[in-house]
Formats: structure tokens, C-alpha cells, sequence
């Protein structure tokens, strides 16, 4: 990673914020309101994201939220209210200056080189739904609920990325229900449907996501971002161009130490000790 941002630069305000052996742990801290997101949330985290692609000691981040909820997506107070006042207004241009703003936070998550564990519990509802979407892994538990409601609402379900990503991790028709009913998807469902890539008891949900983000964290950290990279550009790309993409980006990989490391400890009958680089 260039322009190297140090740790102790990442003191986030509005969510918690923690880092242990590799992992951060971003907390969507507000329990007592199923932890909604704000004007503010939304761009502290996108921040935060996009400042990540410089932090080495960072190589995969949890996402979750505080309590018994993931969340319940925008605050009805702080956001949904200020955003009828300016439809009242006909505010089109700061109504478009939000709608970009929550667009902007998936693609920064998609962007940062570390892949994202999500870790959902309770409601994980709207906005919530997509950042769960936008995450590269989800680990569920029985009692967590999912779901796009931006219909229930007035609102389209094409909302910060979903008619294109959500459709690629649970098939065009299951997205297409979800997205025009708004309902919830209960956790078996979402795990049968690929959303969740498993099921954990909840009061064992984030010690299974710190194993899982801690297994990624302590692998090749340069060819797992560049996994994350190809898994994001492939959408774009027909067989061919995504076969030629892939040999350039291994061909790259093979030039890095953690490579040649593996190869000597395969030889040396011995696991790897990947330092990324």
C-alpha cells in the first residue's frame, strides 16, 4: 500500500473503532435505535474506508453493529425527516448530493483492499441491508432478519448499488423480490439464497467472524486484494477479457515474496507465514 496512513491517524466519532492481530472492528454504535446511520455516519465511514487502503496493520475488517441488531438503516429522524423537507423545498440538488453521498460509502467499501467480514444480528434493515451487500462475506445468526424496504417507503429499490450487486450474490429473481416487496428475508432463507455464507448462534457470532476475518488477515494480503480487485472489475468483463485480467493479475502476484515463501515452507514441508508483500 503507497502513502502509508499510520493506525493512531483512524479515531472515528461516530461508530466504534477497534484493531486486534490484523483485524479491525467497526461498531455501528447506536443500540437503544437499532444503530441508525446519519449525514454524519455515512461520511465518517466512507472515510474510513477509503483511508484503510493506506493502513498496513489493517488486513480484513469486521463489520457489525452494538446490541442485538446489525441496522435499521437511516435514521427516520436525522435523515428520512431533512430529506422531506427538501423534497418540500424541491431541494433536487442536495436531494442528489445525499443519494450520491450514500453511494459513495459502497464504493469506497468496495475499493478498500481488505475484504469485509459483516457479521449481522436482529434488523439489518434499508441502508443496513446494503451495507451487509456491499461487505465481501456474511455470517448471520438464526434470529437476524434482512431487508431492502425502500419500496415500503416510496422509494425505488434501485438505492446505493442494489439492482447491480444484489442480483449477483442471490440471483436476478430472488433480488427482483426482494426489491420490489420490500420484505423481510429471514435467516434460513438467507443462507439458502447465498446471501449469508453461513449461519452461527448469536452469542458465538462475533468470535466465528473474528476466526474468519483472522484466517484472511493472516493470508497473502497482496493477492487477496487483488481477489477483491478482480471479483469487483470481472462484473464489466466477458470470458475472455476476464481470463486475460486474471493471468496479468497472477502473473503480478507471482512476483511477490508471500509466492516465494509458500513455495520454500511447501518445500520445507512447513505452513506459510504469509507478511504480505
Amino acid at each position: 500500500m503507497n502513502n502509508r496512513i499510520p493506525l493512531e491517524g483512524l479515531r472515528p466519532r461516530h461508530f466504534g473503532w477497534s484493531v486486534e492481530d490484523r483485524v479491525a472492528t467497526l461498531t455501528l454504535n447506536r443500540p437503544e435505535r437499532k444503530n441508525p446511520l446519519t449525514f454524519d455516519s455515512y461520511r465518517e465511514m466512507a472515510d474510513t474506508f477509503d483511508r484503510l487502503r493506506h493502513v498496513e496493520e489493517v488486513r480484513a475488517i469486521i463489520l457489525t453493529g452494538a446490541g442485538d441488531n446489525f441496522c435499521s438503516g437511516g435514521d427516520v429522524h436525522e435523515i428520512i425527516g431533512p430529506l422531506v423537507e427538501m423534497r418540500d423545498e424541491k431541494r433536487m440538488d442536495r436531494l442528489l448530493e445525499f443519494t450520491r453521498l450514500t453511494g459513495e460509502l459502497v464504493l469506497r467499501m468496495r475499493a478498500c483492499p481488505q475484504p469485509i467480514v459483516a457479521a449481522i444480528d436482529g434488523v439489518c434493515a434499508g441502508a443496513g441491508a446494503i451495507l451487509a451487500m456491499a461487505s465481501d462475506l456474511r455470517l448471520g445468526t438464526p434470529r437476524s432478519r434482512v431487508a431492502f424496504l425502500f419500496t415500503r417507503v416510496g422509494l425505488s429499490g434501485a438505492d446505493m448499488g442494489a439492482c447491480a450487486i444484489l442480483p449477483r450474490i442471490i440471483g436476478q429473481g430472488r433480488a427482483s423480490e426482494l426489491l420490489y416487496t420490500g420484505r423481510f428475508m429471514e435467516a434460513p432463507e438467507a443462507e439458502r439464497w447465498g446471501f449469508y455464507n453461513r449461519i452461527v448462534p448469536a452469542e458465538a457470532l462475533l468470535a466465528e467472524a473474528r476466526d474468519l476475518a483472522r484466517s484472511i488477515a493472516h493470508g497473502p494480503t497482496f493477492a487477496h486484494a487483488m481477489t477483491k480487485r478482480q471479483l469487483h472489475q470481472e462484473w464489466n468483463m466477458g470470458v475472455d477479457q476476464a481470463i486475460e485480467a486474471e493471468a496479468q493479475a497472477q502473473a503480478i502476484c507471482m512476483q511477490t515474496e508471500d509466492f516465494a515463501r509458500a513455495y520454500r515452507a511447501f518445500a520445507a514441508k512447513e505452513k506459510p507465514v504469509f507478511q504480505g508483500d
